[in-house]
């Protein structure tokens, strides 16, 4: 799996269309509560580890996983990750988790992370 993240400044970003978009708006109600609720996620995760979006019994789920703990080991399949280890954004965000998070956002492949939804299911 190729990591992205807004050091590399891969483009993406923008909002999930198709038949992940229509799970996201059923499950969290729509692509601002879920980007709320994984930056929510990845930013109140305590020291090193991930924010992630899964998927669980065919529906998406919200959670975070200390140090290298994948959400795998609880059955459930990850499909999008924020990784919130300080050698993801340290150098250029500081102590700023918030602020990284906030830029992650704008290179998410959607393309890839609805590719990864439908295989799961």
């Amino acid at each position: 799996m190729r990591r992205i993240g807004p050091r590399d400044g891969n483009g993406g970003g923008g909002e999930p269309s198709g038949t992940l978009a229509d799970a996201i708006k059923q499950t969290f109600g729509g692509f601002a509560k879920l980007k709320e609720q994984l930056s929510n996620a990845a930013t109140t995760q305590f020291g090193s580890g991930w924010g992630w979006l899964t998927v669980a019994n065919g529906k998406l789920e919200i959670g975070s996983r200390p140090n290298q703990d994948s959400p795998v080991m609880d059955a459930k399949v990850p499909i999008l990750g924020v990784d919130v280890w300080e050698h993801a954004y340290y150098l250029k965000y500081q102590n700023r988790r918030p602020d990284y998070v906030t830029a992650w956002w704008n290179v998410v492949n959607w393309d890839e992370v609805a590719r990864r939804f439908a295989a799961a299911l």
